[in-house]
């Protein structure tokens, strides 16, 4: 059975390498545990060095396998649903004074995949996002390419080159600019536990 991504997923292993690894000027934590009865509770958090400021999560994710359901409770109530080669999902911010109502799905098939994702403002009764994802993905190699409200534009490249070594490029631009980002990493495992980036 193949298990298709959902759209915060598609382009991750890219953003990884970037992202994961590097916390110059910052403290992270996440700690993860699983309850006897399949509950899973997570908490995250960080805090910067310089400013000493920080922020911090608490989650509680549920799954309903018979249904393919997901359930998480945290500051915002998420749902999601996935299939052979499809996956839809949605999540309301649990914040009164402007609910915000995020939906997304992502097709997939022979490795090919396609994401929409918009949210929807209830307090102003107005598409606050419209995003569109499309990429490739095989067990070492992604390709990946996204289009933000129409404004924003941007691709990876993932490449798992062995056991011990993952590379990947990232290029984005905005239509409101001349200005683009290039970027290039590289992650490394010594060990089993340590990562050179």
């Amino acid at each position: 059975m193949y298990n298709t991504l959902t759209y915060g997923d598609l382009g991750k292993a890219a953003k990884d390498v970037f992202n994961k690894w590097y916390g110059f000027g910052m403290v992270k934590i996440d700690l993860r545990t699983k309850s006897c009865s399949g509950v899973e509770f997570s908490t995250s958090g960080h805090a910067y060095t310089d400013t000493r400021k920080g922020s911090g999560n608490v989650e509680t994710k549920y799954k309903i396998y018979n249904y393919g359901l997901t359930f998480t409770q945290s500051g915002k109530l998420k749902a999601s649903y996935k299939w052979d080669c499809f996956s839809l999902g949605s999540n309301f911010d649990i914040d009164f004074s402007e609910p915000t109502i995020y939906v997304w799905a992502v097709l997939a098939f022979e490795g090919w995949l396609a994401g929409h994702q918009m949210s929807f403002d209830t307090a102003k009764s107005k598409l606050s996002q419209n995003n569109f994802a499309l990429g490739y993905k095989t067990a070492d190699f992604q390709l990946h390419t996204q289009v933000n409200d129409d404004t924003e534009f941007g691709g990876s490249i993932y490449q798992k080159v062995n056991e011990k070594i993952e590379t990947s490029i990232n290029l984005a631009w905005m239509a409101s600019s001349t200005n683009s980002h290039f970027g290039i990493a590289a992650k490394y495992k010594l060990g089993c536990r340590t990562p050179v980036c």
